[in-house]
């Protein structure tokens, strides 16, 4: 089974966002490492690319079965993204959060 995954318009402007908090982030440091934005955006759609083949082993989300979440790890924690089975063939990933963020649902 090879799905499409396909993002909306929120869960890009999440990625935007994350990467944009990640590199001020950084920026503030005295040590920051500014490629920590780019490996966690890659991380992010890496992680997502695996929804392509296995959607159904994420953990659901309330009463739906179609309804799920993926964990994608980064350094100590790692981040979150709630997604939708729309069918045998469609991924709808709508928000991305970092796993410690509550208010993705």
């Amino acid at each position: 089974m090879s799905c499409r995954v396909r993002l909306t318009v929120e869960a890009a402007d999440d990625l935007e966002q994350l990467f944009d908090f990640v590199l001020q982030r950084e920026r503030l440091r005295q040590d920051g490492d500014l490629d920590v934005a780019d490996r966690v955006l890659t991380a992010l759609r890496n992680g997502m690319a695996t929804l392509r083949q296995s959607p159904v082993t994420c953990r659901k989300v309330g009463t739906s079965p179609f309804l799920r979440e993926l964990i994608i790890p980064f350094g100590r924690s790692g981040y979150v993204a709630l997604f939708e089975i729309v069918d045998q063939e469609n991924i709808v990933v709508s928000a991305v959060r970092h796993q410690l963020e509550d208010d993705y649902h």
